[in-house]
């Protein structure tokens, strides 16, 4: 008996242990400062926060201060062996040697919110300063802003590069440059706060104050994606195979969260667990086999892709459209099943008809979670003939309605 009684506490400790894995842990050392951007160098990962830049080598177990600025750093970025920071008010800095030194590279007094390589090209997006350009390294740097400030575009807070294509996210919607910066075209989303800009394969990704938006067709058109997204002020956005992660911010009524998508921001699903909920998600990198994010409140915090694997599994296995079914058996007597499908939280009513449209009951109704259900009808009480039933559900959110009609016969 006390051995029993030994494995079953060494069982429990070890699904316990799996449980509390299964969620965001925090990391050590940079606990203080939002942290605002994070890149990979290879086995380093750098974080951009509000006290400098700080560096992980071994796998964001432990952070180091290697950059104290006064200067807040927004965007890093990795090009071959350098390391670009974007910094407010102290434009550009580079480290060649993997954070060790720093040399600021230029645009001294320049806010700078985002930085992207395209090539042998440098870019850099900034408030009130529009985009600049570096072709060497960023030695020297020019303004390439034509069709940018004509658009009253005060602020470009995310870039991203698509093939030949530079994607500008402005405070005044998307803008597309097929020239190296030269020209740009406003292609999207009109006087719409873009945060976030990311590319997968031919799909662009923009996190907006009002949600995800998806272009397939290189900002054309652009769909909103972001059934799910119970906070809409999306501030980063990560790709990692076939899943989407974004990161919402924080304000007076709603706290940030992690938000999972594997059907190209059709669905999303919180993945919140272990973040504090109080706090925005500012950003995300991915290394290995990891994604790391870090948040406004201070702190990067991990957790392993693989515990992902079953949320996924999760969310494809949930319906991707409405659907009523036609019910079986039909004909009937004395009853039948009526199968329905909601992709996502709604409110539901299934009436019951008869020939001459006149209610006969209510066969179901309330708030219904994501999934597949099934009701079973009984006619007790009705005359044989025809019959029809319908369904009506409404989004929780507001932002999906669905209807349908089917007929059934009763034979007695």
């Amino acid at each position: 008996m006390k051995y029993l009684a030994t494995l079953i506490i060494l069982l429990f400790l070890i699904s316990s242990n799996e449980i509390l894995q299964a969620q965001w842990v925090q990391t050590n050392g940079l606990n203080e400062g939002q942290v605002n951007c994070l890149a990979v160098s290879g086995s380093n990962i750098f974080a951009g926060s509000d006290n400098g830049i700080y560096l992980s080598t071994n796998d964001g177990l432990n952070w180091t201060l290697i950059l104290p600025t006064d200067s807040w750093v927004y965007a890093l970025i990795v090009n071959g062996t350098n390391i670009f920071a974007g910094t407010l008010g102290g434009g550009v800095y580079l480290s060649t040697n993997n954070g060790t030194n720093w040399t600021q590279k230029g645009m001294a007094g320049n806010d700078v919110f985002s930085l992207i390589v395209s090539g042998s090209n440098i870019f850099a997006g900034t408030l009130w300063g529009g985009v600049y350009l570096s072709t060497n390294n960023g030695t020297n740097w020019t303004q390439v802003n034509n069709g940018l400030t004509s658009s009253y575009v005060n602020y470009v807070a995310s870039l991203a590069v698509s093939g030949t294509n530079i994607f500008a996210g402005t405070d005044c919607g998307i803008f597309l440059s097929t020239n190296n910066g030269t020209n740009w075209t406003q292609v999207g989303l009109a006087y719409t706060y873009v945060s976030s800009l990311t590319v997968n394969g031919t799909n662009i990704f923009a996190g907006t104050v009002n949600g995800v938006f998806c272009s397939t067709n290189n900002g054309t058109n652009w769909t909103q994606v972001d059934n799910g997204l119970t906070n809409n002020f999306v501030k980063a956005l990560a790709i990692s195979g076939t899943n989407i992660f974004a990161g919402t911010s924080a304000n007076m009524t709603l706290g940030g969260s992690v938000f999972l998508s594997t059907n190209n921001g059709t669905n999303w699903t919180q993945v919140n667990n272990g973040l504090p909920s109080n706090t925005g998600v500012s950003s995300f990198a991915v290394n290995g086999t990891n994604i790391f994010t870090g948040i406004s409140s201070g702190g990067v915090w991990r957790r392993p892709l693989s515990e992902f694997t079953d949320v996924a599994k999760e969310i494809n296995d949930l319906p991707q459209e409405f659907t009523l079914s036609q019910n079986y058996p039909n004909p009937f007597n004395p009853s039948t099943v009526i199968k329905y499908a909601i992709p996502f939280e709604s409110n539901i009513n299934i009436r019951f008809y008869n020939s001459l449209g006149q209610c006969v009951r209510e066969v179901d109704s309330g708030t219904r979670q994501a999934g597949y259900y099934e009701v079973n009808f009984s006619a007790s009480g009705l005359a044989s003939g025809v019959y029809f039933y319908s369904i009506k559900a409404i989004s929780v959110d507001g932002k999906n309605n669905f209807s349908a009609v089917k007929k059934m016969i009763i034979i007695k």
